[in-house]
């Protein structure tokens, strides 16, 4: 069976310093697999290699068998197989929620006007905010348009979904309905690369827990194992500051 993402050897650096270290791993097609971590130690920046949104110094990316590395590779094409959700909602100011959700459709799949409606409101219902459809970004709150973001990678029909800490800009009572969405979306079947501080969704959802730190990987396995029994002292700190601030 051939891998949704396999990396190989994954290096990067920026200037002189080296961000990714040597990264090997594989994602299944219909896993989900959260990547944990502390700050700086190359989650996000394994994310954005992944559909090569930042260029690995050395190694190899492949996206469903395709080498996306490969100085040939065709990156827009195997981009269409990927959906990316980030911290940040990158909403267009000026569109509504449903523009927003139409306008790559139309741009990158050449999507006649009405299909692409059809879709995105299709979309915007999975998620939660069909009754915005005609609001603009600064009329949402933060949870409201993470969704839409959501909503507008799913219209792309991806194979894969890419999130980098998709809650870390939202208030703490509107984490819930993003994480509610995701959730939905594992139980259905999507495949999910997920960069993430929430623990208790890695603990529910994720098949596979990566924690990295340093540029490494320092444990890759099951939930219950990587969460709740790590082997790895480094795993153990990091998940006591985490599960327990106040300690």
């Amino acid at each position: 069976m051939t891998h949704a993402v396999e990396i190989r050897d994954l290096h990067k650096y920026f200037g002189d310093n080296e961000v990714l270290k040597g990264i090997d791993f594989t994602v299944e097609p219909g896993q989900v697999v959260c990547v944990i971590g502390p700050s700086g130690s190359g989650k996000s920046t394994l994310l954005r290699c992944v559909n090569m949104l930042e260029v690995p110094t050395k190694g190899q990316v492949f996206i469903n068998g395709a080498e996306l590395t490969d100085p040939d590779a065709d990156i827009d094409a195997a981009r269409r197989h990927v959906g990316m959700v980030f911290q940040q909602f990158n909403l267009f100011p000026h569109l509504t929620a449903l523009q927003n959700v139409m306008i790559a459709q139309q741009r990158v799949l050449g999507r006649g006007k009405n299909e692409a409606e059809i879709i995105a409101r299709e979309n915007l219902n999975k998620v939660g905010v069909a009754e915005k459809c005609d609001a603009y970004p600064g009329q949402l709150s933060g949870g409201q348009q993470q969704r839409v973001a959501i909503a507008r990678a799913l219209a792309m029909n991806p194979d894969l979904m890419l999130f980098d800490e998709p809650t870390s800009a939202l208030d703490p009572e509107l984490v819930g309905d993003v994480l509610t969405v995701m959730r939905k979306l594992a139980e259905e079947g999507m495949t999910m690369l997920v960069v993430t501080h929430e623990m208790g969704f890695a603990r529910e959802v994720a098949d596979r827990v990566v924690f990295m730190d340093g540029g490494v990987i320092v444990e890759d396995g099951e939930p219950s194992k990587v969460i709740g029994n790590p082997s790895h002292e480094r795993t153990r700190t990091f998940l006591h500051r985490v599960l327990h601030p106040e300690g």
